[in-house]
């Protein structure tokens, strides 16, 4: 599967670009089909690092790397994908629909 389209690294913004927005949108959905991890990416540096909401252990805003995300085998030789399906949308209805 191929992680970012080239319409996704056009419309993610530079990295630190959204900091002092108070609700950024969320471009780009990653999830791991044998867990409950998800990666909300709001911005990209255009070659490795995101930043955005990581749910996992925590629910918590940082930066994550496409190539660590990448590397990830699960069971039966599972990965990590990108949702498809996923529209944009502002971070507050990611983090509403979470509580």
């Amino acid at each position: 599967m191929l992680m970012l389209t080239a319409e996704n690294r056009k419309d993610l913004p530079k990295l630190g670009s959204t900091e002092k927005q108070h609700n950024p949108t969320v471009w780009v959905k990653f999830f791991c089909p044998w867990s409950n991890w998800t990666w909300y990416a709001t911005e990209y540096d255009g070659e490795d690092t995101f930043f955005g909401l990581v749910v996992g252990f925590e629910t918590e805003l940082g930066y994550f790397s496409l190539a660590e995300i990448q590397e990830v085998t699960g069971p039966l030789g599972l990965k990590i994908e990108r949702d498809i399906y996923f529209k944009p949308k502002p971070l507050s209805e990611i983090t509403k629909s979470l509580s």
